[in-house]
């Protein structure tokens, strides 16, 4: 008994010091170039927007509560938060699969054996067992290891998508924000042009009664207000579907929703992109694709193992008697360790065939790292592009709404002379209107690219 011990000793010793030795290969982050993302003139500066947290580029106090609300309340995020829990589970239980399995049995059996065969007995028996069973399959080639590395890598691309979900929220709200406030500016402008063009109304029937106008310069200036006035309903009917929409993203019922105004909302005038590298740590969806390709590596070195020995320690003690009194006696102790090593001969291409499926799809999630990545430096580059098209026809469209304030009052003065027509004064006041809400439209261009910015970057999970 002593020897067998020994044995068993010296031959745990030695797989142990197999496994010590064996190791699978580290995933490394391959030659991904970053160079050029941002397009020729990219910053060469560390400093990122991104890294900023949200509360302190979002700083009005509207937003900064709903954005809050949503972090807490929104449906998507929630669902993301649960997926995150479930590839936690999973990898916890690759981590036990390195473990032995142990389990515990009890058992009664009672035999009778035909007397033809057994005619000197015995011919009843009857069995007690009590017994203990662990089993480990020892990891020599890193099948176990492998699967668990793969099941955190599935566990760290479930939060980045988690971060991604939230990113897209924070971006999403602010832009929902500044959306309906936008609208608020719009209905605004378009109420007080309706006022202009009432008291416009007016002044044309006066000069029509001193015969400085005809009827049509009143019903034109009539049909101009109209015009104006038959755009509120739309414009109250999309204030409305706007906070709908807000409340959505805050899972909220439908409801209003207090806002500030436009000219309120200031964000930072100054970009900083950082450099292009800092998308592979701080944008959550190339997060996420390169911990599909980890994930993705780490199964091929899953495949490749199956193609070796798998060795399998079994170790059962435990009772046995022939009834309950007599089941705990010494004598009836029983154990034993079995070692079964199995190698692959011919598994019907199984083993083959799972490795090539696992390279393929390591080549896939290569590939669509690299996509991610490009289309990452896309969006950042496209939206620097947006920023300064905005800045440029904000100065250019406020030099316009001066120009045709201007224009309204001294072709209305000039009516009143007699030395301007009223198709003057009606296309001053409806060219006035457009700008206006051109220029709102610019404001809403300018707020949304740093925000697609901040997004694109990778800012709002932190």
């Amino acid at each position: 008994m002593k020897t067998n011990s020994i044995k068993i000793l010296i031959i745990t010793a030695l797989v142990a010091a197999l496994a010590s030795c064996s190791s699978t290969r580290q995933y490394q982050r391959g030659s991904v170039s970053t160079e050029g993302l941002y397009g020729k003139t990219a910053s060469t500066d560390s400093v990122n927007m991104a890294l900023q947290p949200w509360n302190q580029l979002f700083t009005e106090s509207y937003l900064q509560k709903y954005i809050q609300e949503g972090l807490i309340n929104n449906l998507d995020l929630l669902v993301a938060i649960k997926k995150v829990e479930e590839y936690e589970a999973s990898f916890k239980q690759s981590k036990a699969a390195l473990l032995p399995g142990i389990s515990a049995s009890g058992k009664n059996s009672y035999v009778r054996n035909p007397e033809s065969i057994y005619p000197s007995g015995p011919r009843e028996v009857n069995t007690v067992q009590l017994a203990a069973e662990a089993s480990w399959e020892i990891d020599l080639w890193g099948k176990l290891r492998s699967a668990k590395k793969a099941a955190y890598a599935n566990l760290l691309a479930s939060d980045a998508s988690r971060k991604l979900v939230q990113t897209r929220l924070v971006a999403s709200i602010a832009s929902a924000y500044y959306t309906l406030v936008g609208l608020d500016s719009r209905l605004e402008i378009t109420r007080q042009t309706v006022k202009n063009n009432i008291d416009l109304v007016e002044t044309m029937k006066v000069l029509q009664e001193s015969g400085k106008v005809n009827g049509a310069a009143v019903v034109q200036s009539e049909a101009v207000r109209y015009a104006a006035e038959v755009t509120i309903p739309d414009l109250e009917q999309q204030i409305r579907e706007g906070e709908n929409a807000l409340c959505l993203l805050l899972g909220r019922a439908p409801g209003s929703i207090e806002r500030g105004k436009l000219n309120e909302q200031t964000l930072t005038s100054v970009l900083q992109t950082g450099i292009p590298a800092q998308l592979l740590d701080n944008r959550p969806d190339v997060m996420q694709a390169e911990y599909a390709l980890m994930s993705a590596y780490q199964v091929t070195a899953n495949a490749r193992a199956y193609f070796y020995p798998a060795l399998t320690l079994t170790a059962t003690t435990g009772f046995a008697g022939k009834d309950l009194e007599n089941l705990l006696d010494p004598v009836s102790f029983a154990a034993n360790v079995v070692g079964n090593l199995a190698q692959p001969v011919f598994n019907k291409r199984a083993n083959v065939t799972r490795l090539k499926i696992a390279k393929a799809q390591q080549e896939e999630a290569l590939i669509t790292f690299r996509k991610t990545l490009l289309t990452a430096g896309q969006e950042v580059h496209n939206t620097l592009g947006t920023y300064q098209s905005s800045l440029q026809k904000a100065t250019l469209r406020k030099q316009q709404i001066d120009a045709l304030v201007k224009a309204v009052e001294y072709t209305r003065e000039l009516l009143t002379y007699g030395t301007a027509t009223y198709t003057e004064v009606l296309n001053a006041q409806t060219s006035l209107l457009s700008a206006q809400l051109n220029g709102v439209t610019d404001q809403l261009q300018q707020l949304n690219a740093v925000v697609t910015l901040y997004r694109a970057l990778g800012g709002g999970w932190r």
